[in-house]
């Protein structure tokens, strides 16, 4: 399974910064790679969400029809951290975890993304190509979302 992790400082509190990790928001704030992978513009949620903290809740899931993923909230500590499980067709296919850490002039924002790549070996050897791209638009991402969010 591939790793990528980027950690960043944002100087809203986590209370803020929490706000923008529903799946409805990631749209807002991630570019490239992640943007097309996370492609979140038509996300249907399949649980019930009444009042917007359901999108965060333990068991939390929606649907992306545009790339046929399926996510689902399996961690959740309010304004700390909260991980999602990916799955594609049915299929485990990753995972993403983000962290908010009080810190004295904001929040250090932790985010980890574990995938596995499809084709078998091939796949392996597609995402040792791609890493640097991903790491790169994870950077750009939480880039704009410190610049979104320190507005």
């Amino acid at each position: 399974m591939a790793r990528i992790e980027k950690v960043i400082e944002i100087t809203p509190p986590p209370e803020k910064v929490w706000e923008m990790l529903a799946l409805d928001r990631f749209q807002e704030w991630t570019v490239g790679l992640a943007s097309s992978m996370l492609d979140t513009k038509d996300l249907e949620f399949t649980s019930e969400v009444h009042i917007p903290e359901d999108k965060y809740r333990m068991g939390a899931s929606a649907f992306a029809p545009a790339e046929k993923i399926t996510f689902k909230v399996t961690e959740s500590l309010k304004n700390e951290k909260i991980t999602y499980l990916i799955e594609e067709k049915g299929k485990n296919t990753g995972n993403i975890t983000v962290e908010l850490e009080p810190i004295e002039d904001g929040t250090k924002f932790t985010y980890v993304t574990e995938f596995e790549m499809p084709w078998g070996v091939f796949g392996k050897f597609l995402g040792r190509l791609t890493r640097g791209i991903g790491e790169r638009d994870l950077y750009k991402s939480l880039e704009k979302l410190k610049t979104i969010l320190e507005k």
